[in-house]
């Protein structure tokens, strides 16, 4: 009996070192970092939007563009964008989080309330998304604790630099003590413009794409936070039928229209010929105001559904002094891999070019009695287009391409076609197109990949989801009838 609470304790050691975003908490009172206030050019921000500091918040990220907006509600019930901020670094791939232990930073629609955030943590300050939620676990994926945090370090999260992560702890800190009862967290593998979705059409997760593009059409056209539900294994997106559990929720005419609109600008690109596309990563990406080669001079401009936010002009050298920390495989970050695909998700190589006949060779061909080719006038011609040629077997299997490509795609997510009758015309989705890499593709496990050091032993060992552990009590400084003394995570 004596060697129970040894053994206890044991487990408990263990559990601390398997979470990917797993950092080590301290525990103890409120640190004064969870305290701070929003620094005052942000408040003056507010001002000049109209906007109360302890007005309701919203958050969408979206992983392609590495971005993170922070969105206020007015008086009116409508959201306005308050402020974009730089995602210091994501890992996995485009799509979903489906397992735990697949390095993915999850898709879809979360809550968070006051008890998820964590002012103790040693990621700096952090917040769980409120991974797996319904439409995850109805979807059998699996994982937990995956969060939004400091430290540019991440294995399956959102990691944002110190700085900015205080300032977004701060505004959803002011925002639950102005009774805000919990936030909506939108996560999107990129901007849902119709180019995106014309560029991303047959991707193996595109009608996954399609069903977030629902919700992510009634906020944009609304400036509403939609109501979220789930039929079946789908997202339902609407207001309180959606919520209720209704498979067909009433649509509003402004999302209607709005959807229209796109579908036609889809069809219109389509049409002019856009190619189909994937990205691929050897591990996530990050916002390139992170990048060394930027300089002072060159300025960037976060975007707001679709068009540029004229008020947020983004500066490398404003974030040039925040402290990064460890960044994690920094070596992955070198360059991201555009790749043409079929209709099913296959990607295509190009076949190379006919030889141009050698003078030698015509000779040949006239003491055969083949005609001389004609002397070509004196200009310059534009090369001939290298034929597109599929790579897959006469079966359609994918081991062939994989022989030539390797295990390009796979991020733990068995690979579906997404072929989109609805929107794809069938004759422009079969057109076999070519690859629009400068490299043969690789995939990120063809070598070993190294994660960067972490401040402590413990979150050295992070793989990518936080096992079970003691968990915090709720801050006092986060008010919120339903989570007063509840617990938070440690991370």
């Amino acid at each position: 009996m004596a060697m129970r609470p040894l053994v206890a304790a044991g487990i408990v050691a263990l559990a601390l070192t398997l979470g990917a975003c797993q950092d080590g908490s301290t525990g103890g009172g409120i640190p004064l970092r969870a305290l701070a206030p929003v620094p005052q050019k942000t408040l003056a921000l507010m001002a000049q939007k109209g906007m109360s500091q302890n007005d309701p918040i919203l958050i969408r990220t979206f992983k392609k563009e590495a971005e993170l907006e922070v969105w206020k509600r007015g008086t009116n019930g409508q959201y306005a964008l308050l402020k974009t901020f730089p995602i210091c670094r994501w890992s996995g791939q485009l799509g979903p989080k489906t397992k735990q232990g697949d390095r993915q930073a999850p898709e879809g629609f979360y809550t968070v309330t006051p008890g998820q955030m964590n002012p103790n943590s040693s990621y700096y300050l952090s917040f769980d998304t409120g991974y797996p939620n319904a439409y995850d676990r109805a979807n059998g994926r699996t994982g937990n604790y995956i969060m939004v945090h400091g430290t540019c370090s991440s294995s399956g999260c959102f990691a944002m630099t110190d700085e900015s992560m205080g300032e977004i702890y701060a505004l959803a800190r002011d925002s639950f003590a102005g009774g805000q009862r919990a936030f909506q967290f939108q996560s999107y593998p990129f901007r849902m413009t119709a180019a995106n979705i014309a560029k991303f059409r047959n991707d193996p997760n595109a009608p996954f794409w399609k069903n977030l593009k629902e919700g992510s059409d009634y906020f944009e056209a609304l400036r509403e936070e939609p109501r979220v539900g789930v039929c079946g294994t789908k997202y339902v997106f609407g207001g309180a039928d959606a919520a209720a559990g209704s498979c067909t929720p009433k649509v509003e005419p402004q999302v209607a229209e709005k959807r229209e609109r796109d579908n036609q600008e889809v069809a219109e690109l389509i049409a002019k010929g856009v190619p189909a596309t994937r990205l691929v990563y050897d591990d996530g990406s990050q916002n390139p105001v992170f990048r060394k080669n930027q300089t002072p001079a060159n300025t960037l401009t976060f975007a707001s559904l679709g068009k540029p936010e004229a008020e947020l002009p983004v500066d490398p050298k404003d974030y040039a002094q925040h402290k990064l920390g460890d960044v994690s495989r920094p070596e992955s970050l070198a360059a991201e891999r555009e790749v043409e695909v079929d209709a099913k998700g296959r990607p295509v190589m190009m076949a190379a070019a006919a030889p141009i006949p050698t003078k030698a060779a015509a000779v040949n061909l006239a003491r055969k009695g083949a005609a001389p080719a004609a002397k070509p006038e004196p200009i310059v011609a534009e090369p001939a287009k290298p034929a597109r040629v599929l790579v897959a077997d006469a079966d359609g299997d994918s081991a062939a391409y994989k022989k030539v490509l390797g295990n390009l795609f796979s991020n733990g997510t068995p690979a579906t076609p997404a072929a989109d009758a609805a929107t794809v015309p069938s004759a422009a989705a079969a057109e076999p197109i070519k690859l629009a890499a400068k490299a043969e593709p690789r995939h990120a496990s063809s070598k070993p990949a190294p994660h960067a050091a972490l401040a402590s032993s413990k979150a050295k060992a992070a793989t990518d989801d936080k096992a079970a552990k003691p968990a915090l009590k709720a801050a006092s400084a986060i008010p919120s009838p339903k989570t007063t003394g509840s617990t938070v995570p440690k991370n």
